[in-house]
């Protein structure tokens, strides 16, 4: 099985930086078309200029993921651009402390929101259109789409402060599995990347305010290093093409071992 995703067509969303940024580079750097979505529009805007709006294999979106109609217009443009959708990667997330023994803390229902509920709209509505786009393929039993989800190791940790970010990332877990078995029939896999010791915008600026945690992440990770979002791409991109073609429903972990050693008092990002 290959490697390649040239000439598929791939949305990805949080594009403007970080994780999603890195998987939609990467993905344009290996031939795919691909949707770089965000609601940030002005730090989109500043990341590809003219370059979406060009004629070639790179659009841009913006918008609130969190309306339906904004994931329906999200759609209409990728179907407008480049005529389908095979790769979904729903790479926008957030990241907040959270107070467990607050009960007028909204940080929790703002994670589940923007975490778990956007994406399993926007997995939804995808996947309709990638059963639609399958009538009118040459086999029956070719794969139609790949569904990719980024999750975190706090998922499987405790971690009080991070309450709802574990919540958000235990649930992403689940909806993976949940979407494959469904999913599975309709010949589109559902997989996830649950990763720790990334680089990723949300890590950026926890380290800009907290530098001690730093040295903490690379003590207690084997590996002994922070990972570059570039990294998580490379394993985005095996999940996207056939050569994962038998594989849903996982949730690879991609954290320098860190989750090997179940060290609670790390942050998880």
């Amino acid at each position: 099985m290959s490697l390649s995703i040239a000439g598929k067509t791939a949305i990805v969303t949080g594009a403007a930086k970080g994780i999603g940024l890195a998987v939609a580079r990467h993905f344009q750097a290996k031939g795919a078309n691909v949707m770089f979505v965000d609601i940030d529009e002005t730090c989109l805007d500043a990341e590809l200029g003219t370059e979406a709006r060009a004629e070639g294999s790179v659009r841009m979106f913006t918008g609130d993921l969190r309306e339906k109609l904004t994931i329906a217009n999200l759609l209409s443009a990728t179907i407008d651009a480049f005529d389908r959708v095979d790769i979904l990667v729903n790479a926008s997330r957030r990241m907040a402390i959270s107070d467990p023994l607050n009960a007028e803390d909204d940080a929790v229902e703002m994670l589940w929101q923007e975490n778990v509920m956007t994406s399993l709209r926007l997995s939804q509505m995808t996947a309709k259109r990638m059963i639609h786009q399958a009538e009118k393929a040459a086999s029956e039993e070719d794969l139609i789409g790949a569904i990719i989800n980024v999750s975190s190791i706090a998922g499987c940790q405790t971690q009080p402060d991070l309450l709802g970010y574990s919540m958000a990332s235990a649930a992403v877990d689940q909806m993976t599995r949940s979407l494959a078995v469904a999913l599975a029939p309709k010949r589109i896999r559902v997989n996830a990347v649950a990763f720790g010791s990334v680089m990723s915008a949300s890590l950026k600026a926890a380290l800009k305010d907290t530098p001690d945690w730093r040295d903490a992440i690379i003590d207690g990770t084997p590996l002994g290093r922070i990972a570059a979002p570039d990294e998580l791409a490379e394993v985005m991109q095996f999940l996207a093409s056939d050569a994962s073609g038998f594989m849903t429903g996982q949730v690879l972990r991609v954290d320098g071992g860190r989750g090997l050693l179940d060290r609670v008092v790390i942050p998880a990002y």
